[in-house]
């Protein structure tokens, strides 16, 4: 088992997570990191079928490494009298209880949110699901892309031309994060009144939330916001400009002392600012082309870094467009160690730290366990292990 710094803030919490894909594993990592055992009940087998969603990491998922460190696998089938006998033993020891089964399958097993509170008070319960309980779409299944297509993220992302998927799984981080909070506030509220609590997290719900401001806007102007590519759909100037040495920054503006400062330091053109076309920021929308096109020709006679060195004197926020190989280098990446190793079953393989940073404190980054990697460790500690066996 992987050996946890004591004192972290969720030590001496137990989370037991029948879990799979992406946003369940994800939650449960987060409070992995920060202390909390995470027991992760996987098919006997073949496990999380994550594990075999590429073998680009010595072999191993890049997204199981992602979301699974630090973590006990316990190869069970909850089907099963025995995996119903193990479940018994170990429920009543956990703290936290995540599942994220097909629709209405936990239900069948008992192993509901509702179900397993209302057994175990103590208990805190998630289920997490593609649409939430009820309506017409609650018994749907749903994966990353899917939830981001019906909640209308398509329609605002790509270009005037053509819708795109976000690179990365914005549904399924998004849900993750929820699922933690949920869990984060029921701990503290079982702190006060020592009782659990069940609750449940959709990836349509988590979706719907970072969709606010598009469906704001769409509702309050009376019409959709456009697509635009790598530009701001509603801020000018936002986005990409050319330089003269043929590579594009990005920076953008977003108030009037921003404007003036653009203006006079960056584009040597102070009067610039007090122009009808440009001062405000629904007037440069108006004008963006001209706004652009007056930009680029003045960036036309520097480099980028000297752009964005122009930039930086005039505190406006920029940036280089890097690709992923150049993120992997990124300076401030290294220079702060945000960069480790993990074990694993094929090896050392890379990891990022968790994003909160606390004084004084190392997250657990502990190995990647293989499917049923700590079986026989969990059920000794429970005492079942020759009845398991048997």
């Amino acid at each position: 088992m992987n050996a946890k710094p004591p004192h972290l803030p969720l030590s001496g919490i137990t989370v037991v997570s029948l879990e799979q894909a992406i946003a369940a594993p994800l939650a449960s990592r987060h409070l992995a990191d920060w202390g909390a055992r995470v027991i992760k009940i996987e098919r006997p087998g073949k496990g999380d079928f994550c594990r075999d969603y590429d073998y680009v990491m010595n072999g191993m998922s890049s997204q199981f490494a992602w979301t699974n460190r630090s973590k006990e696998s316990l190869a069970l089938d909850v089907k099963s009298s025995e995996g119903k006998r193990v479940l018994d033993a170990l429920l009543p020891q956990a703290d936290v209880f995540l599942q994220n089964l097909a629709p209405g399958a936990a239900k069948r097993l008992g192993l509901d949110a509702a179900t397993l509170a209302e057994r175990f008070p103590r208990l805190i319960a998630c289920d997490i699901s593609g649409y939430g309980s009820g309506g017409p779409y609650g018994e749907k299944k749903a994966y990353d892309l899917l939830v981001q297509c019906e909640a209308g993220f398509l329609s605002v992302n790509g270009t005037e031309e053509q819708p795109a998927k976000c690179g990365i799984a914005v549904v399924d981080s998004s849900t993750g994060m929820y699922i933690v909070n949920g869990v984060l506030m029921a701990l503290f509220d079982r702190e006060r009144t020592g009782k659990g609590m069940a609750f449940e997290v959709s990836l349509f719900d988590s979706m719907t939330e970072w969709m606010s401001y598009p469906a704001y806007y769409t509702d309050g102007a009376r019409k959709p916001l456009l697509r635009t590519g790598t530009r701001h759909a509603t801020i000018a100037p936002y986005g990409p400009f050319r330089c003269g040495d043929g590579r594009t920054v990005f920076f953008g503006i977003q108030n009037a002392r921003e404007w003036t400062a653009l203006c006079a330091q960056v584009l040597d053109d102070a009067a610039l600012a007090s122009d009808p076309r440009f001062c405000t920021n629904p007037q440069r929308m108006q004008n963006r082309d001209a706004l652009e096109t007056l930009i680029e020709r003045h960036f036309a006679d520097f480099t980028a870094d000297q752009v964005l060195q122009r930039l930086d004197d005039a505190a406006i926020a920029n940036a280089s467009m890097n690709t992923v190989e150049a993120f992997l280098k990124h300076p401030q990446l290294h220079a702060r160690h945000r960069v480790r190793q993990v074990g694993s079953p094929n090896g050392a393989l890379m990891s990022f730290l968790p994003a909160i940073t606390i004084p004084g404190v190392e997250p657990v980054m502990g190995d990647i366990p293989a499917v049923g990697e700590h079986t026989d460790a969990i059920l000794a500690e429970l005492g079942l292990l020759e009845k398991a066996g048997s």
